[in-house]
């Protein structure tokens, strides 16, 4: 029973742990967004956007207001964006997004991580032929007529659409992502997620061995306090 007990407990801490991170990452989002445009959700669109994918992992709405009143102080200091490139064991290919107010820590952490686990940090562009930048929107499926929502969204730029009975997701190049969220707004969807994400252009299959040894550096990545998000091309 003690066992059992212990075991629910850590994957509750686990959760618990994680939604924790997702709060930090998200509220770090709405910062950035409120420094590069302003506190007005109606008139700044990257914060309107930020705020939606801080919903969409349940934040709740108090801690939302916080962030934006904490990112309109002047005395709170400003985050910058900033993207680590690096190869991890057999040659995988890894981005790191970051949001830090200090560079200088952040890139040794990330260049300490890939050292420590059989990787090593690369140049900034050397492995932009890797990952191309897409528009990924998620909408609740609500009784979407697919066939009517694909006919409309393709003038907006909508490449790929995919769907289940639950959420249907949006594909666009980079450059139509604006267009495309104004357009799911003026329709009235139920917008869970809008992200700009880096979609791998070729990707490596690994063995399960392997698979292991290279999830274990992203994972250490994403546990670092910095880090926004990481991608890899594993296939």
């Amino acid at each position: 029973m003690g066992r059992i007990f212990e075991k629910r407990k850590h994957k509750m801490f686990a959760r618990y742990d994680k939604m924790a991170k997702g709060f930090t990452r998200a509220g770090k989002e709405i910062a950035i967004a409120v420094k590069l445009g302003g506190p007005d959700v109606n008139g700044n669109a990257r914060l309107r956007i930020a705020v939606q994918n801080a919903k969409g992992i349940n934040m709740p709405k108090d801690r939302i207001d916080a962030a934006i009143k904490r990112a309109s102080s002047k005395d709170e200091k400003g985050l910058e964006e900033v993207v680590y490139e690096g190869k991890g064991p057999f040659g995988i290919g890894i981005l790191i997004e970051c949001a830090t107010d200090n560079p200088t820590r952040t890139v040794a952490n990330v260049r300490m991580h890939f050292n420590r686990n059989g990787g090593e940090l690369g140049k900034t562009g050397s492995l932009d032929y890797l990952f191309e930048r897409k528009g990924v929107f998620t909408i609740k499926n609500e009784n979407i007529n697919m066939e009517e929502l694909e006919f409309e969204l393709i003038d907006f730029g909508a490449e790929e659409i995919e769907s289940d009975e639950n959420e249907v997701i949006v594909y666009t190049a980079f450059t139509d992502f604006g267009a495309m969220q104004k357009a799911l707004e003026a329709k009235g969807l139920n917008i869970v997620s809008s992200e700009l994400e880096r979609i791998p252009t070729s990707t490596v299959e690994l063995s399960d061995e392997q698979m292991a040894e290279v999830m274990n550096l992203v994972e250490k990545l994403e546990e670092d306090d910095d880090v926004q998000k990481v991608y890899h091309n594993i296939k």
